[in-house]
């Protein structure tokens, strides 16, 4: 099975380039931190209301990934909210993506190339190899947003976080997001951590809208 960090990675691949879709500022390092987040709390770490994230258990998950976050969370001297460790999360989001890239890669669905933009620039990209893990990740979000099935707690968070980082975009037409736009908010709201990234992402865009106004 996959991770939350590698539905999110898939999602934001463009199959075609190999590349990340372009996304609002931080958004895919905000979606990771709440993937990483959600891992960690259905593999009985932590869990969280509306106010505070709790420690459930200090075990290491036996996930290089995962466990330094999981230290991160243990040594805190003081209870937090979620939206406050999808900041701190955010703060590796690129090791997050090399983490979650390097897991498709290994697991056969990606392919990592190395190649030099003008024979000077380095590049990379990871085209798609074995698009089956993708095409079921979007039948999940299909199945749930346009057939209206019940969604079982992992399609809560893919969609949400999908949902929080403007994913869904690669997933459905602006129309179609449009028509489903109430389905998807229903769904979405069920998910604590997934509101949580949801207001980081929409919180660092203002800021960014305020910059660029204030600097014309």
């Amino acid at each position: 099975m996959l991770t939350f960090m590698e539905e999110i990675v898939l999602l934001a691949l463009d199959d075609k380039s190999g590349k990340f879709f372009d996304l609002p500022p931080l958004a895919l390092d905000q979606a990771l931190a709440g993937a990483a987040l959600l891992e960690l709390a259905f593999q009985s770490r932590i869990d969280t209301d509306l106010t505070h994230l709790t420690l459930v258990s200090e075990k290491p998950t036996g996930d290089k990934m995962l466990d330094p976050l999981l230290a991160q969370v243990v040594a805190a001297t003081d209870k937090k909210d979620a939206k406050y460790w999808v900041g701190v999360f955010s703060a590796d989001g690129e090791k997050l993506r090399e983490a979650a890239l390097a897991k498709l890669v290994a697991r056969g669905v990606l392919k990592k190339e190395e190649k030099k933009i003008l024979w000077v620039i380095p590049g990379r990209r990871y085209p798609m190899v074995n698009d089956k893990e993708e095409r079921e990740v979007r039948k999940r979000i299909e199945a749930v947003i346009v057939g209206g099935e019940v969604p079982n707690p992992r399609d809560v968070v893919l969609i949400s976080l999908a949902s929080a980082c403007q994913l869904l975009l690669t997933v459905f037409s602006d129309t179609e997001l449009l028509k489903y736009s109430a389905r998807v908010a229903e769904v979405s709201k069920m998910d604590l951590i997934g509101r949580a990234v949801s207001k980081s992402v929409a919180e660092v865009q203002e800021a960014v809208m305020r910059a660029v106004l204030y600097s014309v």
